[in-house]
């Protein structure tokens, strides 16, 4: 490629960045940066909430699993003392 059209193409780049930044910078396109910026906060509050809701569920579950391993100890202890009186 020539030395010109690399100048060109310099030239051609720079004149579209100029215009990009312009229209990135527009009041259209802060309206949509606005809205998507809105959605993704919306998004964000309805994720925190299900991971509370995960985590309730997760306290739950545990609280019950320990409930349980407190009953089979009991169980099992009170098994052993049976045994134990037989012999």
């Amino acid at each position: 490629m020539t030395r010109t059209g690399k100048l060109a193409f310099f030239l051609a780049g720079t004149l579209f960045g100029s215009a990009g930044f312009k229209i990135l910078g527009s009041k259209d396109a802060r309206k949509v940066y606005t809205h998507v910026t809105a959605a993704v906060l919306r998004g964000r509050d309805q994720v925190m909430r299900d991971v509370e809701t995960v985590q309730e569920n997760c306290s739950d579950i545990l609280a019950d699993a320990k409930a349980l391993n407190e009953a089979i100890a009991a169980e099992q202890e009170a098994s052993f003392i049976e045994d134990a009186a037989k012999a």
